[in-house]
């Protein structure tokens, strides 16, 4: 199993940062693959595939740690591509909420 669980949707409360923008003054840190929970069951696959996917977004993925669970909230791409390089960790900003 890549990640821990698959989820469908958000768990946790609304913590109110919608752009990378929002997200640039929580610094990045290593996060193991088989630690998250996913907050989205699709995946777009011209999205895992493109070469500049991250162009006009944050270049770490976004993560939610809520209650103890880590919940990755943007950048599924990014975690798919890592685990397909069969590399267990992931650069992403966590936030803390709740």
């Amino acid at each position: 199993m890549i990640f821990k669980a698959v989820g469908d949707g958000r768990p946790y409360p609304d913590h109110g940062r919608e752009s990378s923008q929002d997200w640039s003054d929580v610094p990045p840190r290593q996060v193991r693959l088989d630690e998250l929970v996913t907050t989205k069951r699709n995946l777009d696959l011209d999205t895992l595939l493109a070469d500049d996917s991250t162009f006009f977004g944050d270049l770490f993925a976004h993560v939610v740690e809520y209650r103890g669970v880590l919940y990755l909230e943007d950048g599924l791409h990014r975690a798919v591509r890592a685990a397909l390089h069969q590399r267990p960790i992931l650069h992403a900003r966590v936030l803390t909420v709740g």
